[in-house]
């Protein structure tokens, strides 16, 4: 093909030697191409295919500028403009999201990526308030500001590709009302700083345990709130909550190294700016997922949702939408949107035995430690009656003389109230193992009922699974 025979021509003209190889390297969410280049020395680059000039040359002149100002951005090698290549450092492969999802773990924000997250907030103010100070506005693309056309691409972005394309209902009219009017109070804060545009974890590399920083082509002048809202609410890193407001309060400290900040008004304008970030990444999903069929985008669509929900709850927005809330709440009552989510390798499993305190309790084979043990053995025993003996739990016979004869419904309520408690906190923490077991005399009647019933309530969530155990009868 022509661009990868002149992305060899640009190497070869550059370090006077053959490409022994070019490696097409995995997509992102843009039409760019990427290409790793590795000389007849060793030597690797990454080669960069875009048709889209004017954003190449976005890319190339804040990355010089960045660079010049000791901000850890790939260093440019060589560009031609023409055929619409350039080569750049190799930062190998690791993104923090690749490096997160490897670590973050059973609900475990490890405090080594609290640390690397801390390091990308220190850096945050140089991009947005030294670097940002006489950067190369007019080389902006799409637009040299975050404004109002801007703000509104994005909101209507959202409107068409994620409400329209997802069948939420809305009015139009009172939508766009409400459109305006936030736009209107997200531009009542200073907006003269360098806004990177797409500050997320996809977009930072690691090498040799340091962030880098890459993909800020669509940079401009905005507000100071938008960049660490994509980064704190990046969708499917998923940070804990707790662990996302002690990360804001940071960049605040970090911030105020540099410039005076209003913690108060800060954070006024701050959730506002989620907002816009998450509908805008939403649109994004939508286009992707819905329009142009490529499903993994939507998988990021339960993350959103799960945010816009706690925003919903605790944000303190000082202005009236009434129509765009209403499109959020009807948003996180869509449970047909989350079966995008999680997958099963990382959805919480639930597993309920029965068992025979004869035997022995269940051993926890994840490792975990245990989990929920219910002791049936106060509830009325039906083994103890010769027509119920060879039968069990599973028997209409024995369910008729449990739901009548016994406590057994009360008793349950109680357990699937612990137990629903416990596995939604387990699923807002990523983890990914409960166990819980049914125990009775003979593992037979009363433990094999409570067991199924169980099952059978917990089965009506499409965010876990659930796996079920009688140890001592082969059904």
């Amino acid at each position: 093909m022509q661009k990868k025979r002149q992305l060899k021509k640009l190497y070869t003209s550059l370090y006077n030697e053959e490409v022994n190889s070019l490696q097409e390297m995995p997509r992102s969410g843009s039409y760019r191409e990427y290409y790793r280049l590795t000389g007849t020395s060793g030597r690797t680059v990454v080669g960069v295919y875009n048709e889209d000039r004017k954003e190449n040359i976005a890319f190339l002149s804040f990355c010089r500028h960045f660079r010049a100002h000791d901000l850890a951005v790939p260093e440019i090698y060589a560009d031609d403009l023409d055929n619409h290549i350039y080569l750049q450092e190799d930062l190998g492969s690791t993104t923090l999201y690749a490096y997160l999802t490897d670590v973050y773990k059973n609900g475990i924000f490890p405090q080594g990526l609290i640390d690397i997250y801390k390091e990308i907030l220190r850096e945050l103010p140089k991009f947005q308030l030294i670097a940002g100070k006489t950067v190369n506005y007019s080389k902006c693309y799409p637009r040299f500001r975050f404004d109002r056309q801007s703000i509104m691409w994005d909101l209507n972005y959202f409107k068409y590709y994620f409400l329209k394309l997802a069948r939420i209902p809305f009015d139009e009219q009172e939508l766009e009302n409400d459109f305006n009017h936030f736009t209107d109070f997200l531009l009542e804060t200073e907006c003269d700083y360098f806004l990177y545009r797409d500050f997320q974890s996809r977009n930072i590399m690691l090498k040799d345990g340091k962030p880098y920083f890459i993909d800020f082509q669509g940079g401009r002048h905005g507000a100071l709130q938008y960049d660490v809202a994509s980064l704190l609410y990046d969708a499917k890193a998923d940070i804990p909550h707790h662990i996302r407001e002690m990360l804001f309060d940071y960049y605040l400290d970090v911030l105020s190294e540099y410039h005076p900040v209003d913690r108060k008004a800060f954070t006024k304008y701050y959730h506002a700016y989620v907002l816009v970030r998450i509908m805008q990444a939403m649109g994004a999903y939508g286009f992707r997922g819905f329009y142009e069929k490529k499903q993994h985008f939507l998988k990021s669509v339960p993350y959103a949702i799960e945010n816009i929900a706690y925003l919903l709850n605790t944000m303190d927005l000082p202005i009236e939408v009434p129509a765009l809330t209403s499109v959020l709440e009807r948003l996180t009552e869509a449970k047909k949107l989350m079966k995008f989510g999680r997958s099963d390798s990382n959805k919480l499993t639930v597993e309920i035995n029965s068992f025979s305190y004869k035997k022995g309790i269940p051993d926890d084979t994840s490792g975990n430690g245990g989990g929920f043990v219910f002791d049936c053995r106060g509830i009325h025993n039906p083994g103890r009656y010769e027509e119920y003996k060879n039968l069990t739990g599973r028997d209409k016979l024995v369910k008729d003389f449990l739901t009548s004869q016994t406590d057994i419904e009360s008793f349950l309520q109680h357990a699937i109230g612990m137990v629903e408690t416990t596995v939604d906190n387990y699923v807002k923490r990523k983890f990914t193992h409960l166990i819980v077991s049914f125990g009775c005399t003979g593992g037979q009647h009363r433990s094999v009922y409570c067991a199924d019933k169980m099952v059978s309530y917990l089965k009506k969530r499409d965010d876990i699974i659930v796996k079920l155990t009688h140890n001592e009868k082969d059904f």
